[in-house]
């Protein structure tokens, strides 16, 4: 896969279809490789007439790790937030959507249709919040606001995100903590069979395993506090995909990200949890595809 120099830092991706139909950015959430987006997904994408780019964030996968950053002290990071201190986090999550905008401008990419899950909602939110001229349309999937009244995460899916790293030079450790991660958080209602699964962990654990990257992802995210005053001032089209039974960001999360932004779209699916089975490739094409299709009607009209 190629990489391109971007806001200062390396990132890894991978463009499919044609270079000269709009394009869909997919941004992964916490800890996630651009592998977690499956291909499938990305190749129905490329059917219904985009270009589809997914991408390693900063800190994971293939792109730029910050060493020197060391791993985060998210006691102070959360002290900080108690008493209205600015924390102290290695990086924020406006980086990391100032990293996708470069990912654009490297790729000379005027405007996107811009779709994130999880964290990566989080991101996909900032891009269409803090660089307006960029964004097309927006997806925020199995994603929130920070709104620290909504329902935390149920207590065995924090256990499972919270538990420490396997040993680096264990690879049948850390292949059996991502298959109970995954199993823990996954969807109730579309199970992905154990050997599947097995090789989505074995594929991302042989391409790369830096959990410190995914802790300072975590701190980034805890610093970013509430962003619902931001998303008041999205102006693209939205569409809001979360599932009814996510039990590490409670659907409550996907109802406020909806409510925060103007005209946004919510669409709930029962069985859902937090991951990406197969049977709902064609539900997130649907979803990003849904948000473009208004940005395109919005285009027409005008």
């Amino acid at each position: 896969m190629p990489q391109v120099q971007a806001n200062g830092i390396n990132i890894e991706y991978e463009s499919f279809g044609p270079e000269d139909r709009e394009t869909v950015l997919l941004i992964m959430g916490l800890g996630g490789q651009l592998t977690v987006w499956q291909e499938e997904l990305c190749h129905e994408l490329v059917e219904r007439g985009y270009r589809a780019i997914r991408f390693d964030n900063r800190d994971v996968g293939l792109s730029t790790k910050f060493d020197e950053a060391g791993m985060p002290d998210m006691a102070a990071i959360f002290g900080a937030l108690m008493t209205g201190a600015k924390p102290n986090a290695p990086y924020s999550l406006d980086d990391m959507a100032a990293d996708a905008v470069g990912l654009l401008d490297a790729l000379e990419i005027e405007r996107a249709h811009i779709a994130g899950a999880s964290m990566g909602g989080m991101i996909a939110q900032l891009v269409a919040a803090n660089h307006p001229e960029r964004a097309l349309s927006l997806t925020s999937i199995m994603s929130t606001t920070g709104n620290p009244a909504l329902p935390q995460a149920r207590p065995e899916a924090m256990e499972v995100l919270m538990a420490p790293a396997a040993p680096a030079d264990d690879l049948e450790a850390i292949v059996a903590r991502g298959m109970k991660a995954w199993t823990t958080i996954g969807s109730p209602g579309y199970r992905t069979d154990e050997k599947t699964l097995r090789e989505w962990v074995l594929r991302d654990a042989r391409r790369s395993f830096y959990p410190v990257g995914t802790a300072r992802q975590m701190a980034a995210i805890v610093a970013n506090g509430d962003r619902r005053e931001k998303l008041k001032n999205i102006a693209v089209p939205a569409v809001v995909l979360h599932g009814a039974d996510d039990p590490l960001v409670p659907v409550e999360g996907g109802k406020d990200t909806a409510e925060s932004i103007p005209g946004a779209e919510l669409r709930i699916v029962p069985g859902m949890g937090h991951d990406f089975p197969a049977a709902l490739v064609q539900v997130f094409a649907d979803a990003i595809t849904a948000a473009a299709s208004r940005a395109a009607a919005t285009k027409a009209a005008e």
